[in-house]
């Protein structure tokens, strides 16, 4: 199935029915009077968020959606049937943007949101609604209020707990084919990865964790070179990123470098993440070999870990698991204080008085 992340669709919902003329007519009732109905509701457009779907892939197919317009009113004070509601399924992690690429219009990032988007428009007066005592016959009505009209972006952002960001060809494919039971296509050529890559990952701690990988960047990807920064928008949600280095390439301070200017370009709260670096590929190198690499980098992270893995033989991955995972639980733990208001007290032991 191709993956598609972006989809532009026109949504109209139903105008309201128009009101009806109408008089009772019935042997032996005189002046039987005004007995129109009013018009029905135009339906509804509704966004639904659903968990069985992954990528925008229907609407490359499908770009109009449009509500049923209300039914007429009728005599006998029959009011019109209301129009039926259209709705729209989108994965998790969509947002609707305004033409503009920019306003957020909704975000959905739990299965099962619905959201009433635009309102069908109201149904007309028949006749009976003008009835009075001055005016007991009125041949008056109205039309249904129009529907309303209007394009949206729909943009998928994936909900994953980690990233993977990195170079081309740093074995970012390879570690999550490791450590998942997601099959992403691996080669010994960069760009080999083309859209962003999903998988679970159950560590030895007996946590679960979704770990993203998306494209590689380059230097300049903000300006749009390469495949640029279109694809980091899939780890702004994550609560840590996996930052992989191969530590075989001649310069790893200025591959570190590259992608934290990168990330620091594209905004969106990337470059404040918690971050994880990990030389990849120590097997080629030799233990030797990656020790100084990463020395090299250190004086440049400062007292941030560096580790040191192979995706290829499993070394030192279990190590980068657990940390991911101690990020991922101290994340959660946040999110959920500045929700519910409460920070547990930490004992720090007793007080001077011994108590």
């Amino acid at each position: 199935m191709k993956f598609l992340d972006e989809a532009k669709i026109y949504l109209q919902s139903g105008a309201g029915g128009p009101g009806c003329v109408s008089f009772h007519r019935e042997k032996f009732v005189e002046m039987g009077g005004p007995n129109g109905g009013d018009g029905g509701k135009g339906g509804d457009v509704i966004f639904e968020c659903v968990k069985d779907l992954n990528t925008l892939i229907d609407f490359r197919y499908t770009q109009h959606f449009k509500a049923e317009r209300g039914h007429h009113g009728q005599g006998r004070d029959r009011t019109g049937a209301g129009g039926k509601d259209i709705v729209v399924r989108v994965p998790v992690g969509t947002q609707v943007l305004d033409e503009d690429k920019e306003t957020v219009l909704a975000d959905f990032t739990v299965a099962g949101e619905r959201v009433v988007f635009m309102r069908g428009g109201d149904g007309g007066f028949g006749n009976a609604h003008f009835k009075s005592s001055t005016n007991q016959a009125p041949r008056k009505f109205t039309p249904g209020w129009p529907g309303e009209e209007r394009a949206v972006w729909l943009r998928l952002k994936l909900i994953a707990d980690a990233g993977l960001v990195g170079l081309p060809n740093a074995g970012k494919s390879t570690f999550l084919a490791a450590t998942t039971a997601a099959k992403p296509k691996i080669a010994d050529y960069p760009f080999t990865t083309l859209h962003p890559n999903l998988g679970v990952v159950r560590s030895a701690d007996n946590t679960e964790f979704v770990l993203a990988d998306i494209p590689g960047l380059i230097e300049g990807a903000h300006e749009g070179h390469g495949l640029g920064t279109r694809f980091l928008g899939h780890v702004e949600r994550t609560a840590v990123l996996l930052h992989i280095i191969d530590v075989t390439q001649d310069d790893v301070v200025a591959a570190y470098q590259t992608i934290r200017a990168e990330l620091e370009a594209y905004g969106g709260g990337l470059a404040d993440k918690a971050e994880i670096i990990a030389l990849n590929k120590c097997e080629a190198m030799g233990p030797e070999m990656s020790a100084d690499q990463a020395k090299q980098l250190q004086a440049v992270v400062g007292d941030q870990k560096i580790h040191q893995i192979s995706a290829v033989s499993g070394e030192g991955v279990r190590d980068v698991l657990f940390a991911l995972s101690a990020a991922i639980r101290a994340y959660r733990k946040e999110e959920e204080e500045r929700e519910t208001g409460y920070k547990p007290e930490v004992y720090s032991g007793p007080n001077a008085d011994g108590q």
